[in-house]
């Protein structure tokens, strides 16, 4: 009797198999990262860089999803805020990516006036925050952040580096001793504007330089004009000018109507960058104009890069130009773009991996410990500069100290690198061209 109840057992099961039909292997689902990117879509902050920030790292997500993903397996799934160039719609965008859309990392960011109020909400949340873009001091300056990282420069490098060039020239081009040189510092009165200015100011003193005019104007000042009044009194033979893109553009108008002189005009990265954006308002009346900013990568040279990097830059030109500018002259893509697209590619080419493979996943803790580990040589990145977080006990952690910055010209009409001279491309143009409606008569 038990043999046949166990031989009825058997019939049983083997019929529910046969109702249940072939058994399917279970697929594994596609493991996915999602990134919250946030940049300014619109407002007056786009047309200053922003947007191209935003190009360069929708490219660089691309470019790595078409190749099976993070390690060829982690699919990037982006998801866009749009700051609207406004803090508090930043801040709120910020809630909605991480609250809402639950994405993993926080990414982009080009205002220093969103990025200091974020890095302060990211913290407290325990959230990882890769900055592309954005490079005031006081995002990172004696806050012991844990969970934020930038591989950009800042900003005091900014504001030293300009002053170093004019020093460095100042005998040969301007027939003055920089003790002797007079200069303006003028700078909109944001985080960005304010850490710039003030690293001109110190670097223009322990020069020697006479620091004859510092001040400040709102970004959304609509009349600039006693500015350049003061500026005029003043007498600089230079003049040193932080803002973003329709202040610049406001600042140089008034200043051409009313007549301001100077041998040199300096601007720091944002609008200054944007040169198509200064050429379609003031054509070829920006000869000779400066800015500073990381090296945009289609200007280096890629034999002087780690193998592979140079091919990257290529990638990256190619698809600028075939979904957003087609007629664009290489050498005139803005280092805006270079900044999303190689920042980016720090975080998902050097930090995931490392995180993923030896911290155990893409958590914010396991982040922050890969990201502390980065070590990339000089020329190991598009923009030439190497990346090593500053650690505990610095007062900037969180920031690369690997990152250099360069000055650019416009000669003919483009951007050439004057300094330093060991990457300089073109000799600089100092004092401004005669042709210049700002130049010293």
């Amino acid at each position: 009797m038990r043999a046949l109840r166990i031989a009825f057992a058997l019939m049983l099961v083997g019929a529910l198999v046969l109702l249940s039909g072939p058994q399917q292997p279970a697929r594994a689902q596609p493991q996915t990262i999602k990134i919250g990117i946030l940049f300014d879509q619109t407002g007056p902050f786009s047309a200053a860089g922003s947007l191209n920030g935003w190009r360069g790292t929708k490219m660089i997500i691309d470019y790595v999803n078409e190749r099976g993903g993070v390690m060829g397996k982690y699919k990037i799934v982006r998801v866009d805020g749009d700051s609207q160039s406004k803090a508090e719609v930043a801040i709120n965008e910020a809630e909605r990516l991480l609250n809402v859309e639950k994405v993993d990392i926080l990414a982009g960011v080009y205002s220093s006036a969103h990025a200091v109020p974020l890095a302060e909400k990211m913290e407290k949340q325990k959230k990882f925050f890769w900055i592309t873009i954005a490079i005031s001091d006081a995002v990172f300056k004696d806050r012991n952040l844990q969970y934020v990282f930038r591989p950009q420069p800042n900003s005091g490098l900014f504001g030293a580096v300009s002053v170093q060039y004019i020093a460095a020239y100042s005998q040969e081009k301007l027939k003055k001793a920089p003790k002797d040189l007079r200069v303006a510092i003028i700078y909109e009165d944001g985080p960005y504007g304010a850490g710039v200015a003030a690293s001109n100011d110190a670097e223009a003193k322990k020069l020697g330089m006479q620091v004859v005019l510092k001040e400040g104007y709102s970004v959304s000042a609509p009349d600039l004009s006693s500015l350049v009044t003061k500026l005029r009194a003043a007498r600089a033979d230079v003049l040193f000018h932080t803002g973003y893109n329709p202040d610049i553009a406001l600042f140089l108008r008034q200043a051409k109507e009313q007549g301001l002189r100077v041998k040199a005009y300096v601007g720091h990265g944002a609008g200054h960058s944007q040169l198509d954006k200064l050429k379609e308002a003031f054509g070829n009346e920006i000869e000779a104009f400066h800015t500073v900013d990381p090296v945009a990568a289609q200007l280096l040279d890629p034999k002087t890069l780690k193998p592979g990097v140079g091919a990257l830059t290529a990638e990256m030109v190619k698809r600028y130009k075939a979904e957003f500018e087609p007629n664009m002259a290489v050498a005139a893509i803005a280092p805006h773009v270079s900044m999303g697209f190689s920042n980016l590619w720090i975080l998902l080419n050097d930090v995931l991996p490392r995180a993923i493979q030896k911290h155990g996943g893409f958590g914010p803790d396991a982040l922050a410990k890969a990201a502390r580990e980065t070590d990339i040589p000089e020329g190991g990145t598009m923009m030439g500069y190497g990346v090593k977080f500053y650690g505990e006990g610095q007062p900037m952690r969180g920031q690369n100290e690997r990152a250099f910055v360069a000055v650019f010209q416009v000669v003919g009409g483009k951007f050439e690198i004057v300094y330093p001279k060991s990457v300089a491309t073109a000799p600089p143009i100092l004092p401004l061209p005669a042709s210049s409606p700002w130049a010293a008569r």
